[in-house]
């Protein structure tokens, strides 16, 4: 039997059917649950008798660093050798998270987070970080041919074209509020002059374009545990400009140009 055969054996198929159905449930379940009454953080944070806070830069920061370190340590403890696999996964999956816990967390002016929201979004990232990087080290093979494959370069041009778009709407709600500050403000420029979710359109297009690159159905799950979720946030969003701001922009749509 040879090595990569052996490798190719580590792959925990039961597991990662599991995780792909937790997520297709907990995304349907997110979506139904969250449609009319947005989650509990950021601007719609209510607050149990007794519930604790954690400021937002920590939230952050302890919440996406899973996504980030859980498949780094599957990369150093793998011993199937595959380029290919590794590229997809550091340049795309570890990318967006070491953004988001290294450089979007020590600079976002957010509100404090209650502790319970961090700690599900902790166990989140633990989970997913292990299914994503997982299947890309263990159970995904692909042909050397995949380097030019269609949909590898569609998939990486529209992750990146999405993170440019995420970071850079980030950057906008960023600057709207001086350090200390808390009083929203309409975002202007970039696709904020057309949708009122600029930031999350960008996260949508990464995780599709993240799952076309690798042509997988835990990378599948994933984009859609997080439309489901970031769909009914923009739509709170989009709400919530509409009946604070009197002159906030009817045209702009929720969270696709032109279309909703």
């Amino acid at each position: 039997m040879s090595h990569t055969e052996q490798s190719l054996m580590l792959c925990q198929d039961i597991l990662i059917w599991f995780f792909c159905v937790v997520l297709i449930i907990t995304g349907s379940i997110n979506f139904i649950r969250f449609w009319k009454t947005p989650a509990t953080y950021g601007r719609y944070t209510a607050l149990s008798p007794g519930e604790k806070l954690v400021p937002a830069k920590v939230a952050w920061f302890f919440q996406e660093l899973p996504s980030f370190v859980v498949p780094l340590l599957l990369l150093m403890t793998s011993d199937r050798h595959s380029t290919l696999g590794m590229y997809l996964l550091l340049g795309t999956f570890c990318l967006h998270y070491f953004q988001r816990t290294f450089i979007y967390s020590l600079r976002t002016r957010g509100q404090p987070f209650p502790i319970n929201i961090m700690a599900t979004a902790f166990a989140f990232c633990t989970l997913n970080g292990f299914l994503q990087g997982h299947y890309l080290l263990h159970c995904a093979t692909y042909e050397a041919t995949w380097l030019s494959d269609g949909r590898l370069v569609t998939g990486l041009m529209l992750f990146f074209l999405g993170m440019a778009i995420n970071i850079h709407s980030d950057c906008i709600l960023r600057n709207l509020r001086k350090p200390g500050g808390t009083k929203y403000k309409i975002p202007r420029g970039g696709l904020f002059e057309y949708v009122s979710a600029a930031n999350f359109l960008g996260e949508i297009m990464e995780w599709f374009g993240y799952t076309i690159a690798t042509w997988s159905f835990p990378a599948l799950c994933f984009a859609f545990f997080s439309c489901c979720f970031i769909v009914t946030r923009a739509c709170h969003h989009h709400r919530y400009y509409l009946e604070n701001f009197k002159d906030y922009p009817r045209k702009r749509c929720r969270l696709i140009p032109f279309v909703f």
